[in-house]
């Protein structure tokens, strides 16, 4: 059964055609079940296309929060379509360092598994934090093994859909002109709002054009535009979000350690156990109405995405069911 919920997570449809209907909990993906409340920011103008200046303005938002200077800010509808067209841009051979998110090895028709340091005339892909293990490598280590890519010939593109939750971590700050480096930022997985669609690439200004040429006038939707400039202005938010989710990915680990499953990984919106129980436990939970992310290619895996406090005890109840 877990096989029709391996491909990605937020797959409730599914979930209630095979296991029953009822009030679902979808902790099959890793977005912040405690959204930044979007009725702080002005109302969408649906009337018009969005503004040239105004797209400005959601770049330069996001670019103060990220720490970097808005000119290597692009916004992008989501950073899985950016991937895809950076790697027609780039017009190298993809690399990507497994485990990974599909697209990682999709964007690239001729992707192969990498490790990380390895250095050749490629394009190189890896999340930081890591999805889904949670994996999380040192600023210094990426910016080395960049050195050593970039020497090559190559580009190193580090996908950070889940730094807001760890910002120390990003190398946004590095990118520059003369730098073969690409970073990816997402919008909708700490602000809780994945429908908006938002992503952001950081990257070298003759990148950005060819990118720009490639993404048209309006790359981005009016709703995207609103909510996205208003919330990375909203710096009160965005710190007690973190210190929120932190909150919640140790209780999480303390109702999980009580049932004999270790969480690995160093990403607070969401926790990989590893379990030979794996596809019992899916089972298990589902027909409790608790939906979590199953893989094909690790079966003894389950990834929980973090919940909000007053499921926890739904998901102990669940697991200790038995």
């Amino acid at each position: 059964m877990t096989a029709d919920f391996t491909g990605h997570g937020g797959r409730l449809e599914a979930a209630r055609r095979l296991y029953g209907g009822g009030d679902w909990l979808d902790l099959s993906t890793g977005i912040n079940p405690c959204p930044w409340p979007f009725a702080r920011a002005a109302q969408p103008d649906w009337a018009h296309l969005p503004d040239p200046a105004a797209i400005g303005g959601l770049e330069a938002a996001a670019a103060g929060s990220f720490g970097i200077d808005p000119a290597l800010c692009c916004a992008v509808p989501g950073s899985e379509i950016a991937l895809r067209l950076l790697a027609r841009l780039l017009a190298l051979p993809g690399r990507h360092v497994p485990p990974c998110y599909g697209t990682h090895a999709d964007a690239f028709s001729d992707s192969r598994p990498a490790t990380m340091g390895q250095g050749d005339r490629a394009a190189f892909v890896i999340a930081n934090p890591n999805n889904p293990d949670g994996r999380i490598a040192e600023p210094a280590t990426l910016l080395a093994w960049q050195d050593r890519i970039a020497a090559a010939g190559g580009w190193l593109l580090v996908d950070e859909a889940y730094a807001e939750t760890v910002p120390a971590i990003s190398l946004a700050p590095q990118v520059a002109a003369d730098r073969r480096l690409v970073v990816l930022r997402s919008f909708g997985k700490f602000f809780g709002l994945a429908g908006v669609r938002l992503g952001f690439v950081i990257a070298p200004p003759s990148v950005l054009a060819r990118l720009r040429r490639q993404l048209g006038d309006w790359p981005v939707s009016a709703a995207a535009v609103a909510f996205g400039t208003a919330a990375y202005r909203d710096a009160a938010w965005m710190k007690e979000a973190r210190a929120d989710i932190d909150r919640r990915a140790a209780a999480l680990d303390a109702v999980l350690a009580r049932h004999g499953l270790s969480p690995r990984g160093g990403c607070p919106l969401f926790r990989l156990v590893e379990t030979a129980e794996a596809p019992a436990l899916f089972d298990r939970l589902a027909r409790h109405a608790i939906l979590t992310r199953p893989f094909a290619e690790a079966p003894h895996w389950l990834r929980f995405g973090v919940p909000m406090e007053r499921d926890l005890d739904r998901v102990d109840a669940a697991l200790g069911h038995g």
